[in-house]
């Protein structure tokens, strides 16, 4: 373990045991360093007392019979967005004539709490989380942690610079139109953003209600999808919470083989340096196996141009209308200057956006036959505060072209380390999923950041990857391995029954010795039929799909008789259930076992 601690491990290995042994010392630092620290990072820092009940908490709940299980981060240190409330702590979205003291604890937090961590501080924002570059709040603008020179990103900005420094591990901030990945491709480190619904916004003040996210910032994607699987579910709370597992991998059918969608074009005024970081990215991409599939992205463009040149915009003057209209000055310039627009829109346009984002959304679905998940530059490129300044408003619209769509289209999102720019600067790639596919878009992530193998953050530490996955891990949809033998395997006619239900193929093998395979006779498609002969049979090649349990009565519903469900062996001594035949129908069938499976017997045809 490093000096100081980094990652989740790390934290977890510096706190106390339930038997007495280590101390609280490494958490009492963070948080000592994170007071001196103060703004334009940190705007409330916890008091020695909060931290204190906290601690003793804690220590009360671990000598509990399954305290390790129930609290998978004790004492993993964490900060939250200021637009985001924590009991008795202010909350002011930067936005000193806006502050509150928070009554009740947002649900997010709540949730890491009661898994065991502890929050240490409040971080600075783009004022009401109404920008992507960490300039708007009169607390001062965080710089990137690899350039005082340029942008940090927001408006998450301080909670991507402290995990960045390597203050906490772990962050929370709030993704609307890319608040949550900006500052993570430009402080190198991990922006997981969820599908929306999949974690409670109860508790947050609100940017856009209706498609906002409660975001993840880490040095590596094992502690993202950590913290989500803790936070996320259902929440009677959340209006707009709609909590649904989705697959557990990205391709059903070749999950270590991706078709990544990519833009046909980069716009024009693209950073010459991120361009070509961004094809070395699909170099790699085309290195690891994956197919690189060029899109067109003009629908999902046009989508992104609803979310502030359209009504959606007036989600954010509901919220601090009456601030602007009572004290206009005590808003940023340029916030204002965004949320007044909502003036200019009526109910009747708020309709016909509704309308023109549902016929956009019919178009962007059809991205998915092609491509298992777009992979674009987080950013396309990184302004310096000076640019900023001389033209705030259009630097800030320009870093929105490969994020402002995806949460109107309710699809999720992480945000990757990528490469270092010859001019020293973080280069960053998203990778975009289908909603509810938050699980496999993570364990698609840890892949690729461990062959990326870039530094954690600004720590310039790096760490080599787990052979396996945390087994606290965001929920997939519950499958059921089924084995098939013939017109269901990869490329034959059935196969589509299986793919159409979302079934993935686990792994290629055979029975045991106690098998035989027949060809059944006036069958469409030809299908064989296997039976269980124990002492004279031989090993019959299968498939194994894993298919998802709430699709599986409506597939057995198309297995025709003679053919049912039972129990096969396998050669290594398992079992599985799979496709065997009734013996009556195999009276006159050709015995085909000498072939080893159907495959090859329908290749001697």
């Amino acid at each position: 373990m490093p000096a100081s601690p980094l990652t989740l491990d790390d934290w977890r290995a510096a706190a106390p045991r339930a038997n007495g042994v280590g101390d609280w010392e490494a958490l009492r630092a963070a948080h000592a360093r994170i007071a001196l620290a103060g703004t334009p990072v940190y705007l409330h820092v916890a008091s020695r007392a909060q931290l204190d009940v906290q601690l003793a908490t804690l220590e009360a709940r671990a000598v509990a019979p399954g305290a390790a299980d129930s609290m998978p981060l004790f004492g993993v240190p964490f900060v939250v967005k200021d637009n985001i409330d924590i009991a008795g702590a202010p909350t002011t979205a930067a936005c000193p004539a806006y502050a509150y003291t928070a009554g009740q604890t947002a649900s997010a937090v709540q949730r890491l709490m009661d898994a065991g961590a502890v929050w240490l501080a409040k971080t600075n924002l783009d004022q009401f989380a109404t920008g992507l570059v960490g300039t708007r709040s009169p607390y001062g603008a965080p710089a990137s942690t690899w350039s005082a020179a340029h942008v940090s990103g927001g408006s998450s900005s301080g909670s991507a610079v402290a995990v960045a420094r390597g203050d906490v591990p772990l962050a929370l901030g709030t993704d609307t139109a890319g608040s949550g990945r900006i500052p993570a491709g430009f402080n190198h480190i991990v922006g997981l953003k969820p599908t929306p619904g999949r974690v409670s916004t109860a508790g947050v003040l609100p940017a856009c209600r209706s498609i906002d996210c409660v975001s993840v910032f880490a040095l590596t994607v094992d502690d993202a999808a950590r913290a989500l699987a803790v936070m996320e579910g259902a929440d009677a709370a959340d209006l707009y919470s709609r909590f649904e597992p989705g697959p557990a991998f990205l391709s059903q059918q070749a999950p270590q083989r991706l078709r990544l969608g990519v833009p046909d074009r980069l716009p024009p005024d693209t950073d010459p340096a991120f361009a070509a970081a961004f094809e070395q990215a699909c170099a790699q991409a085309r290195q690891l196996g994956h197919d690189v599939v060029a899109l067109d992205f003009a629908p999902l463009h046009d989508v992104a141009a609803l979310l502030y040149a359209g009504p959606w915009v007036a989600e954010r003057y509901a919220v601090i209308g009456t601030l602007l209209q009572s004290r206009p000055e005590a808003v940023d310039s340029a916030v204002r200057e965004v949320v007044s627009q909502a003036t200019a829109f009526s109910a009747a346009d708020a309709f016909a956006g509704q309308y023109k984002l549902r016929a956009l959304a019919a178009q962007a679905a059809q991205t998915w036959a092609r491509c298992d998940a777009l992979l674009v530059p987080t950013a396309p490129g990184h302004p310096t505060l000076a640019q900023l300044a001389a033209d705030p408003i259009g630097a800030n619209a320009r870093l929105g072209i490969y994020t402002n769509f995806v949460n109107l289209l309710g699809w999720c999102a992480l945000a990757l380390p990528a490469s270092v720019t010859p001019e020293g600067l973080p280069f960053g790639v998203t990778f975009i999923a289908p909603g509810g596919h938050d699980a496999a878009l993570a364990r698609f992530g840890r892949s690729w950041q461990a062959q990326a193998g870039q530094t954690l953050g600004a720590t310039g530490q790096r760490r080599e990857a787990l052979d396996t996955a945390p087994s606290c891990w965001p929920a997939s949809e519950a499958t059921w391995p089924i084995a098939v033998v013939g017109a269901h395997l990869s490329g034959l006619p059935l196969n589509g029954q299986l793919l159409e239900r979302g079934a993935r193929l686990r792994e290629r093998c055979t029975t045991s010795t106690q098998y035989r395979l027949y060809a059944l006779p006036g069958t469409t498609p030809p299908k064989p039929g296997m039976l269980r002969v124990p002492g004279a049979g031989q090993t019959i090649e299968l498939e194994i799909w894993d298919m998802p349990l709430a699709r599986l009565g409506s597939f057995l519903a198309l297995v025709p008789s003679p053919l049912g469900l039972g129990s096969i062996e396998l050669a290594d001594g398992r079992h599985v259930h799979g496709f065997l035949c009734e013996p009556f129908a195999l009276e006159g069938a050709r015995d085909i076992s000498s072939f080893g499976g159907w495959r090859a017997y329908i290749a001697s045809l």
